[in-house]
């Protein structure tokens, strides 16, 4: 593992990432960053709160928590002094700011498959300056590891979110509907503050292709993963991780979320991630830019600094 973190990408690196809408940075974090990582993501697994849910079938389950920063000083730590601030910096060629972030930690078997879906539209912000930073403290082979379709951030559409409470049918046909995929083995285990299942679904988005019913259609990226390693893609990229492999330890990942000059704010008819409680009480209105909600979406990063 590298002993000197990685601050900045150089010019080939960057064109990659703004033509493909993702790119695997190799060994830029060092092994202190790792084991911070890894400590961050232990501690939020083993005290969940009202913001982890999970999807759970029949031969394996994926937990997923919403803003787990907000309760591990290590994580936050980790968001805002590590090297990703300033390697995004480098890409968007503006100052960064942080949005949000989530954990996804699959226990060790069967690897619960993530489908195909885009960012964009679970959150009440657009603009095209949105990157993920989606890391690990495991090795993670490409069979369980994130996938995306090549170009996808480029074709100007926003893909209705798939999960979310169809607005059409009663509470009744909601919980109907719920109990039918149950039936195959499938269900959600609500936080107390969180679930997939009761977020709002915007109808009027078209909805996510069948990406996997037609793979040779694509020009699919996927990679290997190694501890130190770093994934960044666009918010509005197609992506994916597939579940036909068997790890003896548990995938544990950090997706975290970082906001370019043009992010902005939307009131979306259908919201799946809830806002930060502290933005919901300044009733922010479509429009206005994160920074003038710069106490909740911190910068990090600036060029000028």
């Amino acid at each position: 593992m590298v002993t000197t973190s990685k601050e900045g990408v150089d010019y080939e690196e960057a064109s990659s990432f703004h033509r493909d809408g993702a790119i695997l940075l190799k060994g830029v974090l060092t092994e202190d960053w790792v084991s911070l990582l890894a400590d961050g993501l232990d501690e939020c697994f083993a005290e969940p709160d009202g913001m982890s849910s999970a999807l759970v079938s029949s031969s394996s389950e994926l937990r997923i928590d919403q803003f787990p920063a907000a309760r591990s000083q290590k994580l936050r730590n980790f968001i805002c002094e590590s090297p990703l601030p300033s390697l995004i910096g480098s890409i968007i060629q503006g100052p960064v700011r942080f949005y949000m972030d989530q954990m996804f930690y699959k226990p060790a078997g069967e690897m619960m498959p993530t489908p195909w879906h885009q960012d964009t539209s679970y959150y009440n912000v657009e603009g095209h300056d949105l990157i993920r930073a989606w890391v690990s403290p495991d090795v993670v082979p490409r069979a369980a590891s994130l996938e995306i379709v090549k170009g996808s951030h480029l074709w100007n559409v926003t893909y209705r979110p798939l999960a979310g409470r169809d607005p059409d049918l009663s509470e009744e046909e909601h919980e109907a509907r719920i109990a039918m995929v149950e039936e195959f083995g499938v269900y959600e285990r609500p936080g107390e503050d969180f679930s997939y299942n009761n977020a709002i679904m915007d109808k009027s988005l078209p909805e996510t292709p069948n990406i996997e019913a037609s793979r040779g259609s694509f020009d699919i990226l996927g990679w290997d993963f190694e501890p130190g390693d770093v994934i960044l893609f666009h918010g509005n990229v197609l992506h994916a991780a597939q579940g036909d492999v068997e790890l003896s330890y548990p995938r544990r990942s950090h997706a975290i979320m970082y906001a370019g000059p043009n992010i902005r704010y939307i009131k979306r008819p259908g919201q799946i991630i809830p806002d930060p409680i502290a933005l919901t009480k300044l009733k922010p209105q479509t429009g206005q830019s994160l920074a003038e909600f710069g106490d909740i979406f911190p910068l990090l990063w600036d060029a000028s600094s």
